[in-house]
């Protein structure tokens, strides 16, 4: 039997490349696949493969010192769900611009960040001040097509580049003394924007502890997400239940899809939300009308 793993862990290392050099080789050892970052600010990874090699992976990873109080979250899926094994130096964990200026850390993650809550705490939160609380989606606007938290505010962000010039507009002032909940698919993208927000006056942050994944394990859709959640591997999305709602909406017919698909076109790194109909279409399958011509000049 097989899964995916998904942790990270921000934490001061001095020599990120020989953390790099010992995971690749533990990964490579225990026949894994997947995608691992390592910094100077700590870990980031997602990696499949047989549940005795994943534990065994946990075993390891948890004696370095630094990271022996990782939380590894377990998904459904498998090794094929990634192409190869990569494990690279970064100069940021997550690829904020220039977020090195934006947030410390030290052993015991990133200082001033917002206040983590569990799931049934985020209940707790909401039942208690209602309409107070703001739920802030930490990743990329496609993602919030096909799910999200109820009523949640959806940046409009193409890359996580986009989210400085985002918070510094005044688009989000009438929220910045509610309780604002930031979320995103694991969590490490949140401890990095609750540190900008409170660093642009936004009084009240909290962040969900280990992000979606972690809430859906807790209440899968019988709770306040709705939707399905996009994933970054050859799964693409996954749901927590058989009751979850598609909220996403074709491209080209506006029927209701959670489907992403790939450009046609090779050159674009951007997704077509399609339904399975329009999907028969070759001609739909591109991004922008002038992705299919580029496309159609290359060939």
């Amino acid at each position: 039997m097989q899964k995916i793993l998904l942790y990270y862990k921000f934490t001061s290392l001095s020599d990120p490349r020989a953390v790099m050099l010992w995971q690749k080789t533990l990964c490579d050892g225990l026949n894994l696949r997947g995608r691992i970052l390592v910094s100077h600010q700590g870990l980031n990874g997602t990696v499949g493969g047989d549940i005795d090699d994943l534990k065994a992976y946990v075993k390891a990873t948890k004696q370095f010192p630094a990271f022996k109080d990782i939380v590894f979250k377990w998904s459904d899926g498998a090794r094929e769900d990634f192409p190869r094994m990569s494990v690279k130096v970064r100069r940021e964990l997550v690829g904020f611009q220039n977020s090195e200026n934006e947030f410390e850390v030290d052993e015991n993650g990133v200082v001033g960040g917002g206040q983590h809550l569990k799931p049934n705490q985020i209940h707790e939160l909401v039942e208690k001040y209602g309409d107070d609380v703001v739920f802030f989606d930490g990743r990329n606007a496609h993602e919030a097509k096909i799910g999200k938290f109820k009523n949640a505010v959806v940046p409009n962000t193409n890359t996580s580049r986009d989210f400085i010039a985002e918070l510094e507009s005044d688009k989000y002032d009438d929220i910045k003394d509610k309780k604002v909940i930031t979320y995103c698919t694991g969590g490490i993208r949140c401890e990095v924007i609750s540190a900008m927000m409170k660093k642009r006056g936004f009084k009240d942050v909290y962040q969900i502890d280990g992000g979606i994944v972690k809430y859906g394990d807790a209440y899968a859709d019988d709770g306040l997400w709705e939707g399905h959640l996009r994933v970054f591997d050859d799964r693409m999305t996954i749901a927590f239940s058989d009751k979850a709602k598609t909220i996403g909406e074709c491209t080209h017919c506006g029927g209701k899809t959670s489907n992403f698909e790939n450009c046609a076109f090779a050159n674009c790194n951007d997704l077509v939300l399609i339904c399975e109909n329009c999907k028969m279409n070759p001609d739909l399958l591109f991004h922008t009308e002038a992705c299919r011509e580029r496309a159609a000049v290359a060939a």
